[in-house]
């Protein structure tokens, strides 16, 4: 007979107090004693959100970025999670983060069950704490003494302790799953109840009836009566009930759920022991890679191992159930190890039964790690010869490229506003200002990789070199910049650098072409694998955790889109800007003919820039000036929009709108205007309300100008300069991967050199440190040596 409980419990909701419900019923007929329960759910006002998820069962998801639209959903909590390090007692702060997650989802409308552990453990605690308090009454009166003997706890037989267990473990969730207004029901069974086919309908049944209710299944084998799981005793094609993996998988294709997430105490599957030197996570998991896993021993609780975990996975995914085994014990994840699942987040082993048809990430991680390393290799003019090569291409197949930047423009129309449309498109004139930059790339690049920084004599015979190398592996994010392919696979090229590129989909057609021709141009010398494009569906969040195969983030959009990177990336340095706050001060010693030039070139040439002017600082006394009125005038003609400073709306009867913030980017034709006292003002104002980007002032007072060159903390200080010259480009660096801010490593636009670091080399002939102790035979010399002058014809 399998017998189930469900308890609903309701807090004080607008001061009225609601009285606990407590409803039983009995499997033999699985009639759901539900009036009770329906008139209590009515007294909340709650509302419950909801989402559209639905989706035909019978086919599992394909890709981590479908589980989003899982509607039902089965959570197995292992004997790892629920239990304590001891096995005596559950972790109450785990079980506690794990309601509340299946609360949230459970409140945007997904139907959640949970199968658990811990009824054994708990019912440990219970009755090792019943047997001490009876031990230590019986010997304080046979001993008279206040001092107790040494007591031993004989071995507790696990199924009195489920019995005793089974009660507190479900008086515990319920009291957990109220604090969200949500009901929770018990059902225990037995391997016997699948068997019986009436006993699998009225189960169907009951579970069917609870989550129509809006309530929260949790259901465990019922270890108090259970008999001992026979080895091989499999139904064919059945899955037998032998432990809590085995029963989360029979109920997940019996209920027709579309996701089972299977919690243990490591992250996944591995390709080898966990814990071992070669030990690497399984990302997905396919059927048919048994023999690619090693399995380890089970976990130090419950009945089931890994290899236990990966039959009921399979045979759910074989039932159109999707899989993630995954960390629910790891502090720093548990707290949201559930939702990030389902949020599509790359969390441990995920199953699938499609392959996709290239390299995983990982794997193009580790091409791009060994192609770097060949390339680095090269002679400096091989790799220049494959720049001068890809340059050649970008001419050569333009008719090829345009066409497919042709299809990316017209799938993108009514999409895209027209800043990034502007962006997005390619033009001849484009790919010949590419070729060109992407020449004298190559032609810097002779005196890169393996150049000598210093040489010293440490002593006779012990002589030190620092020499420049490359980083390593490169990861490039862009959006809507398809030029940006060919100028950055350039650089890592002229660098010695294995490159990964993740492009955005609104330019999938321009970059796969123009990454095809990359490859091309490194085939010449053999280390085509060296630059790779993501064509996965990986997400951006998921790539920067990818910090044992990338040395290097660097992304290329949006401020929002640096922002998210800076915050996702988890032990990888990220090089960029998360805003363009550029200023420009008007000094009250300015050249009228200059002033109106500058401005309109540094905001209206191309005002979707980041090195684009956003703020104008005027000196006091220009106000109601000719030169001022010829600002104001040549603004408006270029149509843009004014938003007035505090101070200088102060100034005006009737001013434009005023900012909201003065630490905005606008990206548009639009610009503020601030009015200052004198350069240290103008000073003061930009490092309290810039990005540290570029910053300029206007002047032909050589003192005051210099005096703002040296003070001004940011990455480019020009003088009669627009700000517009911030770029790699025109520095003359060739081309660029981004523009820095950072104060370590590189900063201002980064070219060749800003994707080398140096390695130091000791050469020596049998030297030990002894040797130069204060008795040693030795002494240390530290000679500066020169350095010798490179071959760059």
């Amino acid at each position: 007979m399998l017998t189930q409980v469900y308890h609903c419990g309701f807090q004080p909701f607008k001061q009225r107090l609601v009285p606990w419900v407590k409803c039983t019923a009995v499997s033999r007929s699985h009639r759901v004693q539900t009036s009770a329960i329906r008139h209590v759910r009515s007294w909340s006002n709650i509302p419950f959100i909801t989402v559209p998820l639905s989706r035909a069962h019978g086919k599992s998801f394909a890709h981590r970025s479908e589980l989003k639209h899982a509607k039902r959903i089965v959570v197995k909590l292992g004997s790892a999670v629920v239990t304590r390090g001891d096995e005596c007692g559950l972790a109450l702060g785990r079980l506690a983060s794990i309601v509340e997650q299946v609360s949230v989802l459970q409140n945007q409308g997904r139907e959640m069950m949970l199968v658990t552990s811990g009824a054994v453990a708990f019912g440990r605690q219970r009755l090792r704490h019943e047997i001490l308090l009876s031990q230590s009454v019986r010997q304080a009166l046979h001993s008279g003494q206040n001092q107790l003997k040494e007591m031993a706890i004989p071995v507790l037989e696990a199924r009195a302790c489920a019995a005793a267990g089974q009660s507190g473990l479900m008086a515990l969730y319920e009291a957990m799953f109220t604090q969200y207004s949500i009901c929770a029901a018990q059902i225990l069974v037995t391997n016997l109840d699948f068997h019986d086919e009436q006993k699998r309908r009225n189960l169907n049944g009951t579970l069917h009836e609870l989550l129509r209710m809006n309530i929260v299944p949790i259901i465990n084998t019922n270890d108090a009566v259970v008999p001992p799981a026979e080895p091989n005793s499999d139904l064919q094609g059945v899955i037998s009930v032998k432990d809590n993996d085995s029963l989360a998988a029979r109920l997940a294709v019996e209920m027709k759920t579309d996701l089972l997430i299977v919690l243990s105490d490591v992250e996944g599957l591995f390709d080898s022991p966990p814990g071992s030197d070669d030990a690497k996570l399984i990302d997905i998991f396919y059927p048919g890679d048994q023999q690619s896993v090693t399995f380890g021993t089970k976990s130090r609780v419950g009945m089931g191992g890994m290899e236990a975990k990966v039959k009921a996975a399979l045979w759910a995914l074989q039932g159109g159930t999707s899989v993630v085994i995954a960390n629910g014990t790891h502090p720093k994840v548990s707290g949201h190890v559930i939702t990030d699942i389902v949020e599509g987040k790359k969390v441990g082993t995920f199953f699938s039964e499609v392959k996709p048809a290239g390299p995983t990430v990982e794997q193009q991680g580790e091409m791009a790690r060994s192609g770097g390393r060949m390339l680095a290799t090269l002679e400096p003019e091989q790799r220049a010869e494959i720049i001068h090569h890809l340059a050649d291409l970008l001419t050569d197949q333009r008719d090829e490229i345009l066409l497919a930047n042709k299809k990316d423009m017209e799938e993108a129309e009514g999409r895209l506003a027209a800043p990034l449309l502007k962006r997005l498109s390619l033009s001849t004139s484009k790919l010949n200002s590419l070729a060109i930059g992407l020449r004298q790339i190559a032609s810097s690049s002779q005196d890169s990789v393996g150049r000598v920084l210093r040489r010293t004599r440490i002593a006779k015979n012990l002589e030190l070199e620092q020499v420049t190398v490359p980083i390593g592996v490169l990861l490039v994010i862009f959006e809507s910049r398809p030029d940006c392919l060919p100028q950055v696979a350039a650089l890592a090229i002229a660098s010695g650098n294995g490159l990964l590129l993740k492009g955005g989909k609104e330019a999938a057609h321009s970059n796969r072409i123009l990454h095809l021709l990359t490859q091309e141009a490194l085939s010449i010398h053999g280390v085509k694998e060296a630059v790779q494009l993501v064509n996965t569906r990986e997400e951006v969040e998921d790539l920067c955790r990818l910090d044992k195969m990338i040395d290097l983030i660097i992304p290329r959009g949006s401020s929002q889109l640096v922002r998210d990177i800076q915050k996702a990336a988890k032990g990888i340095p990220v090089m960029g800007h998360s805003e363009g706050i550029c200023h420009m001060y008007v000094d009250s010693e300015a050249s009228v003919d200059k002033v109106t030039r500058l401005v309109r070139d540094s905001k209206c040439e191309y005002p979707a820039a980041c090195n684009a002017l956003e703020t104008l600082l005027i000196h006091r006394d220009l106000l109601r000036t000719p030169l001022f009125d010829q600002i104001i005038d040549m603004l408006r003609v270029e149509q843009v929009k004014i938003h007035a400073g505090p101070k200088f709306a102060s100034y005006l009867t009737f001013s434009p709108s005023e900012v909201k913030s003065l630490r905005t980017e606008y990206g548009d034709l639009e610009l503020c205007i601030e009015v200052v006292d004198n350069v240290q003002e103008a000073i003061d104002h930009i490092h309290k309300y810039g990005s540290s980007h570029t910053d300029v002032i206007v002047t032909e007072n050589e003192k005051t100008a210099e005096f703002f060159l040296q003070h001004v903390d940011s990455a480019c200080v020009f003088w009669n300069a627009s700000t517009r010259f911030s770029d790699g480009y025109r520095f003359g660096l060739g081309a660029e991967v981004g523009i820095s801010t950072s104060r370590i490593h590189a900063r201002g636009p980064v070219g060749l050199e800003g994707l080398l670091t140096t390695k130091w080399l000791l050469r020596g002939q049998d030297h030990v440190v002894s040797d130069f102790s204060e008795h040693g035979s030795l002494k240390f010399l530290h000679e500066n040596l020169p350095i010798p002058q490179r071959n760059t014809n």
